[in-house]
């Protein structure tokens, strides 16, 4: 069996999901390969907002609208550190391309740039991330824990955050209201 790449897709909680840090999530997956999997949860808030996260890092953020935007909790992986998924790609200290448009950054000098007004034109802030070892992801989606899709950038960007779980299905054309929590094996 070949190794399918998840990079760029979404993966969609089922209604089933058991562990709380993924029930009713959608998460953005980073990098996939032989050794694991990165990804963040993308439709889940944490307690801080933007401008609390700045002001405990020690970084003026000038934009009160952003200052006023959620920092998500990206997964139960280091969840004191910070990780910014955005667009355009840019070049900062310590990057991941995801594609040709995207990026995952994880340096302070995007944090400092965004906080100056001249970062990406599009990024979501997560603490934390979420983590798989090898097979463990394809051994989930076997076990139908998950639905994949590939992703859109405007799910990430443009949609609100507490309609991004439907948005991310309607890419596969489902309703939540189709999905059942118990899975079926032929």
């Amino acid at each position: 069996m070949s190794q399918v790449n998840l990079t760029n897709h979404f993966l969609i909680a089922m209604p089933a999901m058991a562990d709380p840090n993924f029930s009713g999530t959608v998460t953005y997956i980073c990098e996939h390969s032989p050794n694991g999997a990165l990804g963040l949860v993308v439709n889940r808030a944490s307690d801080l907002t933007m401008g609390h996260l700045f002001e405990q890092v020690g970084i003026d953020l000038s934009d009160r609208t952003l200052a006023a935007a959620p920092v998500l909790a990206g997964g139960p992986v280091r969840p004191d550190c910070g990780f910014v998924l955005h667009r355009p790609r840019g070049q900062w200290s310590s990057t991941l391309k995801v594609n040709e448009h995207l990026a995952l950054t994880t340096s302070r000098d995007i944090l400092e740039a965004i906080g100056r007004g001249d970062g990406p034109q599009q990024q979501i802030v997560t603490l934390g991330y979420s983590g798989w070892s090898a097979g463990q992801l394809e051994q989930e989606i076997l076990q139908n824990a998950w639905l994949t899709v590939e992703a859109s950038g405007t799910v990430v960007f443009d949609v609100a955050l507490e309609q991004r779980f439907q948005a991310a299905l309607d890419l596969l054309g489902i309703s939540l209201a189709h999905l059942s929590g118990q899975a079926g094996h032929a």
